[in-house]
């Protein structure tokens, strides 16, 4: 892509979870990073590749990671965030269920780093989001259907409201819902911005897929995006450690992918 990778140390938050320990295997295996500390506090495993485990963010920080990938949860975020602010290192966050407040109270504190907010670090899925914030300004209507694995513990994903922000600043000339009678409450799914619904699918056998529907005059468009492996999202995870840099608060790949 053009950028050349920086020797960096990184640590990694929620580094015995699923997506901590995939991250973690690819930090490894790329070129010019270093993983140098590990932190969960579940205490799972004391020790993996033979590096420790530890539960002390003061200790994790004091093993001098320059960049820290966030795979906890939102409220272990907000604990730990301003923390890795005031060390002056640098955040990538994939923590699903921050909101807005939290956006702004995050970028407060990072003032002398940066802290890099990723919905989604599959490069196709942030593909779909600009392609369906393309397309908007030629549609009337919109929906959002997103599908995630029976763990998932938030709705909507990160994914899918920030699909819907983007279109929403695409265009502003949606038309109205016409559903005057729900005779099930919420079958209409939630309105996001611009009144853009969102449905959300929690089932066993799904990994994380999403789909933007929308309508016009005698034609619709359907953009889908599937991920069926947890290592989709890893060449977006080494981008972000590669070339996270300045200060203050970003949200989505779209820059580091020129788009």
């Amino acid at each position: 892509m053009g950028i050349e990778p920086k020797n960096r140390k990184i640590g990694v938050l929620g580094a015995t979870g699923r997506m901590g320990r995939a991250a973690h295997q690819a930090l490894m295996k790329a070129e010019g990073l270093e993983v140098v500390a590990l932190f969960d506090l579940k205490q799972e495993e004391n020790l993996i590749d033979d590096l420790p485990v530890s539960t002390s963010l003061e200790e994790f920080i004091s093993a001098g990671p320059e960049v820290v990938i966030d795979f906890t949860v939102a409220k272990a975020s907000l604990i730990n965030l301003p923390e890795i602010a005031e060390a002056e290192i640098h955040a990538v966050v994939g923590t699903s269920g921050l909101t807005e407040e939290d956006y702004k109270s995050l970028g407060g504190v990072f003032d002398q780093s940066a802290c890099l907010i990723v919905p989604n670090f599959a490069i196709g899925a942030v593909l779909m989001m600009k392609f369906a914030e393309m397309a908007s300004p030629w549609f009337q209507t919109a929906e959002i259907i997103e599908f995630h694995h029976n763990n998932k513990v938030d709705a909507p994903s990160g994914t899918a409201i920030a699909t819907a922000e983007m279109m929403a600043s695409a265009s502003q000339e949606w038309a109205e819902d016409p559903t005057s009678k729900e005779t099930l409450a919420g079958t209409r799914g939630g309105v996001a911005e611009s009144n853009i619904k969102i449905h959300s699918v929690r089932m066993e056998g799904m990994m994380a897929h999403q789909e933007v529907l929308l309508g016009t005059t005698g034609q619709s468009l359907l953009i889908r995006h599937d991920t069926t492996d947890r290592n989709a999202f890893m060449p977006g995870v080494v981008l972000a450690a590669q070339n996270i840099q300045g200060t203050g608060l970003t949200v989505g790949l779209e820059s580091l992918l020129g788009i």
